[in-house]
């Protein structure tokens, strides 16, 4: 099977938080009180010395007010057609994995898909999170394990999970390998951005 030879873009979510920041009029120092996190932390991130894990974008996303989709570039009217091709495709470097954006940071409609990739220990933060709509979880490569409410399941290869998303939830790459998953979230109130509450509990 033949590999594409071009790069996926990579966001830089440090000039992009910036970015969202300051067309906000919000400080760094008010962002670090509405976020939870240290205004060092930020301006680390900011400066790009540090990239941020999961839960710190979706905390970020929370404290802005923005969809988490705001970090894979800036906004554009949203289309009812979207078609990426696959070196197209947004991403965004976490702590031990990649986030791609799937279409839904320029969809119209209430559904947004990502791919993970998630590097041995990955995982969403020791919080659950809960939001309205329903999740999809399908597993290409590797172990990924979800906790819905108290019930654990573990996903290998070819195997995918359907949940009400008001159940609190989580995920980790349990295995010795690297993972990748398909995540779909859909069906949420309008006017809700569930990635902007996903991890926003999580330290």
């Amino acid at each position: 099977m033949e590999t594409t030879q071009r790069e996926a873009i990579s966001i830089n979510v440090g000039t992009r938080l910036r970015e969202l920041r300051e067309t906000r009029n919000i400080s760094m120092r008010g962002l670090a009180t509405a976020s939870g996190l240290s205004a060092n932390a930020l301006s680390m991130i900011e400066r790009g010395k540090t990239s941020p894990s999961v839960s710190t974008l979706y905390k970020l996303a929370d404290a802005l007010g923005v969809p988490i989709t705001a970090f894979f570039g800036a906004g554009s009217d949203k289309q009812q057609v979207v078609f990426i091709k696959a070196d197209q495709r947004s991403r965004i470097p976490f702590s031990k994995g990649v986030w791609e954006g799937l279409g839904g940071e320029q969809f119209a409609g209430r559904v947004e898909p990502f791919m993970l990739t998630m590097e041995s220990g990955a995982s969403s933060g020791v919080h659950s999170m809960a939001h309205s709509g329903h999740e999809f979880v399908y597993c290409l490569r590797g172990q990924l394990e979800y906790q819905v409410e108290k019930e654990m399941f573990r996903l290998e290869p070819g195997d995918n999970l359907l949940f009400a998303a008001q159940l609190q939830h989580r995920w980790r790459n349990p295995g010795g390998t690297v993972t990748n998953a398909l995540l779909l979230l859909c069906g949420f109130s309008e006017g809700e951005e569930p990635h902007a509450m996903h991890w926003r509990k999580t330290g």
